[in-house]
Order: C-alpha cells, then structure tokens, then sequence
C-alpha cells in the first residue's frame, strides 16, 4: 500500500510542480486566438467547454490502453509502478502536451504536419504513412477485441476464418457505429456522449482503488518486494516492459488524438489540464489497474504473492486474453453487479470509442494532405470510407500479428513526436518573438526523446516479433546498437542547432 500510496501522490505533485514547467517553457499566450475560435467550421473546430474536451481527450487516449497495458506490464514485476509514474511525467505528459499545444499554434494541424513542419518534408510524409498505419491497426484491434465479447453476450451469425470464426454481423454493427462518429460534427455524438464514458472509466478506477486500500492494502506489491524481472517468459524488462505499458506512461497514439481536441480549446491556459491533465489521469488509471492485478491474486495463507498468481491464472489460461480475464475478475469480485456493467462498458465501449475517434483522426490527416475543407458531408465519406475499407480487409489478419505491429509502431510514433517537439522549443526559445525565453527548456523533450529512442530501437531486435536478439543470447549486442542510434541522432541535433546559431 506503501508504495502505491507514494506512487498516487507523486502523480498529483508532478501535474502540479512539473505540469506548470511544461507550460513555462511552453510560453504560452492567452491573448493569441486559438483554431477553434479563428477557423470554427461546425464540423471539426469547434468551441466547447474545457471540463467537456478534459473527458473527451481522456477517453480518446485511455479506451482500454491503460488498464490492458498496466495488467500486462504488472508482470514484470513493481517496476512497473516506477515506470507509470516516471513515464506518465516526464515522458507522456510533456508528449501530450506538446503534441497538442504545438497543433494549437499550426491552426489545429494534424500529427504528421506539425511533427512534419519541424523535421522536414520527408518526415512528414514517412510521419503521414506511419499515422495512418497506427490507426488502422489500432481501430482493428478495437474493433475485434468488441465484437467477439459481444458475439459472447449475444451470438450473431459469424463466418468461419482460418482455425477460427469472424464476428461479421457484430463487426458490421460496430462499422455502423463507426461511420456516424467519423462523419457527423464532433459536438453531435462525440461531444454529448464520450465525457459520459470517461467519467465511467474514471469512477470504475476509483471504485476498485477504493476497495484495494480498504479491505486488500496488505496484499499489494511493494517496491521492496524488489525491482527484479518477475516475467518467467524469459524476456528482459528493458524494453519490453516500456512497450507493454504504452498509454499509462507515452503512447504514440496520443499524438494523434490530441490535434482533435486541440480544434476545440479557446484558450492557451487550458492545454496544461487538458492534454498534461489528461495523460497524469490515464497515469492514475494505469497505476490502479497494475496495482490490482498485482494484488487480486495473492493467497496470504499460502505465502503466494500477487504477481505470482497472476502469472499462475495466466498459465492457466494460456492463448486467451489474460487483461479482458483479470478486468473482469477483479470487477465482478469487487464492485459485484454494478462492476459487472462497468466491466462490459470498459472491456467493449472503451475501444470502440477509442477506435472511431482513431478513424477521425486518419480522415483529418488525409484531409490535411489533400488540403479538403471537411464542410461536406460528401468529402468527409470519400476519405472515410477507403479507411473503413482497409480497416475492415485487416479484421482477417491474425489479431496477435496486428497487436505486435500495432505496439512498436505506437511508440515509435511517440520518438518521432518528441523529437518534433524538441526542436519546437529550441526554435521558440532561441526566437526573438518569444516572450519568455527559458534557457535548455528544449530539454524536457530531448531527454525522453532520447530514452524513447533506445527503447523503439533495442525493441526492434530483442521481440519476438522482432529479430530475437535475446532468445539468441546477443541481448548487449541490441542495446549497443541501439545507444549507437541514439547517441547519433544526438549527435545530428547538436550539430543542427549550431547551424541555427549561425543563421
């Protein structure tokens, strides 16, 4: 209990203490008109209230991210209480916030042309591609997760695939749903309903937290259990565990999410609780859920930790998806019949809402490309409708093959965000327009760009997805090559800004 109690307050403390340095060296300006009061089309900029774009930005980021990844994580043992903490403050708020900030400042610009205006044309277009194949691949690994537990609750007719079978009925449902939220304007269905979501998702936390302390605080995992690997699948906690817990640290899937909020604020002050305040309650999320998958487990009487029988339940129900299984263990046993109904809520609304609201953002960067005002119904279908096509064509792919895609391109998305807003901030520290300069402010970007960077890398050759540096025993060899690409992208920034310095 110790330790998640230390944990909670220093998430709080960091919103407070390092949030308000964030938007310090940010320098923002509440005088500067923002997208959604300058370009207010009715369809995508639109004013709303900040409690309501708080809700909607924590449910496009959260869907089930932080719970499944958490769960996932815990695994490896109560470093990943370390992780949550430090990643959610000093790697995923300053992400979100200038993800979302620096879209603020380009008139509401997607991901790949705000990261695009600082690295380069060619990486606008590399960052195009790899956006919109991140959130293909995620809105299919929420559409498939929803409508095979749905099929579960109530079966429809499905089609027989490979050594399975498809939902097709249910996939459909969904696709229905998809259509309307990718379409209509952001204030119709998104804006009425997902603040009513996110604040279910943030209850559910709340309820099982205050269970957890109240009646099972002896049992939870402790930083003094140790911070050794728990995993008995044999792979190192670095990087794996820094990919497995995505959402509730850095996720690069944010970047993409919070251009669409960013067309709604109407003042500069609101960013920090927005987009920093959002990510640190997803941190809070992610370090509930860790918690109580590392505690639901344990049996005092047997001596049995909580991680170890988690992973004791996962050997058990090996091939099936253990965070769906722990998720609605924990629920029904501790919220009884009302977190039953939270459960389905968070298992199968979660990443449906998350899903379309990744198809929204895909059509606003193709519409960016294409430079096509997005006042038309009609406009908006014929971009939407070839990414429902490829979404739809990607449910036939393995899932497990999709999810391990889906994972290392997620944080590599995040490396590439960061570094953007590196350069950002060098930019505007070293600017004469800015009104308040903060000497090496560019350094809370450069320094989790930086560990990003190695974790994207080593990540490459040490999966098992990847080249199996560790399953052959060359584990050194991965983490060499990977601090070579780091120090060497160092290197070229460092290099970058004495150019800047001579202009």
């Amino acid at each position: 209990m110790v330790t998640f109690l230390i944990a909670l307050v220093a998430l709080i403390v960091g919103f407070v203490l390092y949030g308000t340095l964030v938007e310090k060296v940010f320098a923002i300006d509440s005088d500067r008109p923002t997208p959604a009061v300058s370009q207010a089309d009715g369809v995508d900029y639109v004013p709303m209230k900040p409690w309501r774009i708080f809700l909607i930005q924590f449910l496009n980021i959260a869907g089930l991210g932080p719970i499944f990844g958490a769960i996932m994580g815990i695994f490896f043992g109560p470093s990943a209480f370390l992780w949550i903490v430090f990643g959610t403050i000093f790697a995923g708020g300053v992400h979100d916030y200038l993800s979302g900030m620096m879209s603020v400042r380009k008139q509401g610009g997607s991901l790949p042309d705000i990261v695009g205006s600082e690295l380069g044309e060619g990486i606008k277009l590399f960052m195009r591609i790899l956006s919109l194949l991140l959130l293909i691949l995620l809105t299919t690994t929420f559409l498939s997760g929803p409508a095979t537990l749905l099929q579960g609750l109530c079966s429809l007719p499905s089609i027989a695939w490979g050594t399975g079978s498809i939902p097709l009925v249910w996939v459909l449902i969904i696709f229905a749903y998809y259509v309307l939220a990718t379409i209509l304007p952001v204030d119709k269905l998104i804006g009425r309903f997902y603040p009513i979501f996110g604040a279910i998702l943030l209850f559910m936390g709340i309820g099982i937290m205050i269970v957890m302390l109240g009646w099972h605080a002896g049992e939870m995992p402790e930083l003094t259990d140790g911070l050794q690997n728990r995993q008995t699948n044999g792979l190192p906690l670095f990087p794996m565990m820094f990919v497995s817990i995505a959402c509730g640290a850095i996720s690069g899937f944010h970047g993409t999410q919070s251009p669409l909020m960013a067309r709604c604020v109407t003042n500069e002050r609101q960013g920090r609780w927005i987009f920093y305040g959002a990510m640190v309650a997803e941190g809070i999320l992610a370090l509930i859920w860790a918690a109580a998958a590392g505690t639901f487990f344990a049996e005092p009487e047997q001596g049995l930790y909580g991680i170890d029988g988690l992973q004791q339940f996962a050997a058990a129900h090996k091939g099936e998806n253990i965070a769906a299984l722990v998720v609605d263990r924990v629920s029904r046993s501790w919220l009884g019949t009302i977190g039953g109904v939270l459960a389905i809520i968070g298992v199968i609304a979660a990443p449906i809402t998350s899903g379309d609201t990744a198809l929204r953002s895909a059509r606003l960067i193709v519409a960016d490309f294409l430079h096509w005002d997005q006042k038309q119904i009609l406009r908006r279908l014929s971009i939407a409708l070839p990414l429902f096509l490829c979404v739809f064509g990607m449910v036939f792919v393995d899932f497990n093959v999709v999810w391990r895609y889906f994972s290392w391109t997620n944080q590599t998305l995040a490396v590439f965000t960061l570094w953007a807003g590196t350069v950002f901030l060098y930019r505007q520290e070293h600017s004469s327009l800015n009104k308040a300069p903060f000497r090496y402010g560019y350094l809370i970007a450069l320094i989790p760009a930086l560990f990003m960077t190695m974790v994207s890398v080593s990540y490459i050759f040490i999966a098992p997805e990847g080249l199996q540096f560790a399953a052959k025993g060359l584990s050194l060899y991965a983490y060499l090559i990977a601090a070579a690409v780091t120090l060497l992208l160092l290197c070229i920034f460092f290099r970058w800004t004495k150019s800047q310095n001579r202009i």
